[in-house]
């Protein structure tokens, strides 16, 4: 194979989701206005590089809140957190930064109207993932996990009538719908929630790898294995078209075997991935032979979300 038909792909749009930018921001404005150390609940997104580069500048990452020392800075994550969380922040009086998503924010607000309408919600999404943890933390009497179509034989309800539906925002678009179909045809009044919960940026990711993956036979995705949306672009390439796909951290995971007979490889990140580390990967690519980078493009985002209003009170930021 001659250097010349070598191709690289590369996704767009791919890496940072505007949740994902607004609350790494919110981590790295805080040390620098407040100092270090500053605390943050969980992951502040599902990303090693990140989390270790956020580390290195002062931030803790802690599971629990009761790990935080009274009176401290504490950042909650993208992903969100429940009511019981921000409950014993103000028992151990710790100042709060809430950076959850606010596409999460109203998954939380619709999981509250349902409850309060006394319906039984079946929340779409997997098990000990922090998302479903804080949303089912909402109306933990209301709501139903249910992971995936196999599980929507294993849903009881206490009124097939009043029964609606809710999603992890960051679920494969795909997975979502076939749930969606599996619970109408056991609940036929089955209520949707007000607006489209999936993840703008998972949808649009996906949108991107199917393109790519029809022309390329391996599909590298950037990201973290704890990232539920990176994992999916993984499966999503290999499902439509991709001869082969994995998931790496960092450029020097990858295997040159996974080169062997490859003309064309596509290259695209999860929403939780700084785009320095997708340029690390081209440029692994060009040392062997992949020249420059062709964009594809499925949709323009420009998507922007405020900074935490705990931040943009204390720089006087106006909300976008």
């Amino acid at each position: 194979m001659t250097s010349t038909q070598r191709r690289v792909l590369l996704a767009k749009p791919r890496g940072y989701c505007a949740g994902v930018d607004r609350a790494v921001q919110a981590v790295e404005i805080a040390l620098e206005k407040y100092g270090a150390p500053i605390y943050v609940r969980k992951q502040i997104v599902h990303n090693v590089h990140v989390v270790k580069t956020l580390e290195e500048r002062g931030a803790i990452f802690v599971d629990e809140t009761e790990e935080v020392p009274e009176g401290s800075i504490v950042v909650f994550s993208a992903h969100g957190v429940a009511p019981v969380v921000h409950e014993e922040a103000r028992g151990l009086s710790l100042r709060t930064i809430d950076a959850t998503c606010p596409l999460v924010t109203k998954v939380h607000k619709e999981a509250v109207r349902f409850a309060a309408d006394d319906y039984d919600i079946l929340l779409i999404g997997h098990e000990g993932h922090e998302e479903v943890i804080g949303t089912t933390g909402e109306a933990p009497d209301h709501i139903h996990l249910v992971d995936g179509p196999d599980d929507v034989a294993n849903v009881t309800v206490r009124d097939p009538e009043k029964v609606a539906w809710l999603s992890q925002t960051t679920l494969s678009v795909d997975e979502t719908v076939a749930t969606v179909e599996k619970l109408r045809e056991r609940f036929p009044n089955l209520m949707d929630p007000p607006s489209d919960d999936i993840c703008y940026a998972t949808q649009n990711r996906q949108v991107a790898v199917k393109e790519m993956a029809a022309e390329a036979q391996l599909v590298i995705v950037v990201g973290s294995t704890n990232s539920s949306n990176s994992v999916r672009l993984v499966e999503v390439a290999k499902e439509h078209g991709a001869d082969a796909s994995y998931l790496v951290d960092y450029a020097e995971q990858i295997d040159p075997a996974w080169l062997e007979g490859v003309a064309t490889v596509g290259v695209t990140s999860g929403a939780s991935v700084p785009d320095e580390l997708v340029q690390e990967v081209l440029a692994w690519l060009a040392e062997r032979g992949y020249g420059e980078a062709e964009e594809i493009e499925s949709v323009e985002e420009r998507m922007r979300f405020s900074l935490p209003k705990e931040l943009r009170k204390d720089l006087r930021i106006t909300p976008v």
